[in-house]
């Protein structure tokens, strides 16, 4: 990993006209709204969460568990980079920074590949929850929620909090709910959250080996990752130097408990582990009460994807937009991409990721799905390098927030990480690592002989304080 950026050149902005910068208008509680929505506890749960009961039975909720904690280790990581290097770039300004610049094209690339693949593939869901009220095609309920989200992402982002703060507390309502009654109607004792079991198509069952737990840790990391918003949104959170690391650290310890308890309560509330291998919430739902109420879950559920597509929408155009203004791209694309409108928000950026998000809805996602897990998994793996390196030069007396135990914290999550790659699919693998071979091309033979005037990362004049 070559051409470290050190401190001067890291907060030098980009030759040419002085860059935009996006508004300082959120605090911690909005902030906090916006992150916790990002990772959308209630469509995580109905969504995402279902696939590992498919796979881990009864060991879902330790699997989820063990990912959370490791998340620990990723959150100290991103607070003390987030406070250091405040940008709307996220993990890729954080990276380029402090492990030099294609270590921080790459990260942006699989960040790329998770923004793009993940709103459309929860999306779809939307049409399994509307099935109460309404039958949609997934499809096509998806490329709606995908277009409803890029007009909420157009204005401004106080007004965003707002709205996903609502959605928020409903699906928090939703979660609950099944928590309460999944514990209320139990069929096995806490014993089995430590004995892995799986019913198989024949109608046997199987148990759990201690492999198929770490291959479906990259999943369960993808769960709580939402919590990373933070640091995309700490170019527009007010004293982000101590908010940055509150918000982080609080968005994930209440998102792992939103999401956590009700997967516990439905480990012992299914009715059998042929029931809870099929991942039918739905189903489940409606036995433990009745109608009424499994249609106010899927409702609430519902508005909890269109949530998650609102702020995955507002989070990945910043992305867009910070790539741009750093000149990651030729000059058109660069001017355009980093254009503001009269909310403040990036508005072609904005664009650019939902109306292709609502396109993908029409795409079969499986395998890019596997990608997301790959990918959510190597980019923690550079956010964890980067750490290791944060408190060299200048950066070591820097005023921001410093995680406890370094750097023994990175030094662990590095060695993991490793390891959890190495037990993905091959099939998996291969996507992600021919990607990324593409973009190191792009790097080699466009972006490094113009390293004077290209992919330079910019931090806002106000976060150096």
């Amino acid at each position: 990993m070559t051409d470290t950026l050190s401190a001067p050149q890291a907060l030098a902005p980009a030759t040419g006209p002085t860059p935009q910068k996006l508004r300082r208008s959120i605090g911690v509680v909005g902030g906090t709204l916006l992150t916790l929505s990002c990772v959308t506890p209630a469509s995580t749960l109905f969504v995402v969460v279902p696939d590992l009961f498919s796979s881990l039975g009864t060991y879902t909720a330790l699997t989820i568990a063990i990912g959370s904690l490791l998340c620990i280790a990723v959150a100290f990581c991103y607070s003390e980079l987030g406070t250091l290097i405040p940008s709307a770039g996220g993990e890729y300004a954080m990276v380029s920074t402090m492990a030099g610049r294609l270590a921080g094209w790459l990260v942006f690339v699989l960040s790329l590949l998770v923004v793009m693949i993940v709103p459309p593939v929860i999306a779809m869901g939307t049409a399994d929850y509307l099935a109460p009220v309404v039958h949609i095609p997934a499809p096509v309920a998806g490329a709606g929620v995908m277009l409803l989200a890029t007009l909420a992402g157009l204005l401004d982002l106080r007004a965003n909090a707002w709205i996903t703060g609502i959605f928020l507390v409903l699906e928090v309502i939703a979660a609950a709910v099944v928590a309460v009654l999944g514990f209320a109607h139990s069929e096995r004792g806490a014993s089995a959250l430590v004995h892995g079991s799986v019913a198989q198509p024949d109608g046997g069952t199987s148990n759990v080996t201690a492999m198929m737990v770490i291959s479906g840790l990259a999943i369960a990391l993808f769960i709580t990752q939402g919590f990373s918003t933070a640091v995309y949104l700490s170019e527009e959170l007010e004293n982000p130097r101590r908010n940055v690391a509150r918000t982080v650290l609080a968005t994930l310890a209440i998102s792992t408990a939103v999401i956590l308890v009700p997967v516990i309560a439905i480990t012992l509330g299914a009715p059998d582990l042929e029931a809870l291998t099929s991942g039918d919430l739905n189903t489940m739902v409606a036995a433990w009460s009745n109608s009424a109420v499994g249609t106010f879950v899927s409702l609430c559920v519902a508005l909890a994807i269109i949530n998650a597509g609102i702020v995955m929408v507002i989070q990945n155009s910043r992305v867009l937009f910070a790539s741009a203004r750093d000149k990651a791209w030729p000059a058109p694309v660069n001017h355009a991409l980093s254009r503001l409108g009269r909310f403040g928000s990036p508005w072609v950026a904005t664009l650019i990721v939902g109306v292709p998000g609502a396109a993908l809805c029409f795409v079969n996602l499986d395998t890019l799905y596997g990608v997301t897990g790959v990918s959510v998994t190597a980019m923690y793996l550079l956010v964890a390098v980067a750490a290791l390196l944060c408190r060299r030069g200048a950066h070591r007396e820097a005023p921001a927030w410093r995680m406890p135990l370094w750097p023994a914290v990175p030094v662990l999550l590095i060695v993991v990480l490793a390891y959890i790659l190495t037990q993905q699919e091959s099939e998996y693998l291969l996507w992600t690592g021919g990607i990324t071979a593409v973009a190191t091309l792009y790097w080699a033979f466009y972006l490094r002989p113009r390293k004077e005037t290209h992919w330079t990362v910019s931090i806002p004049e106000d976060a150096r304080a």
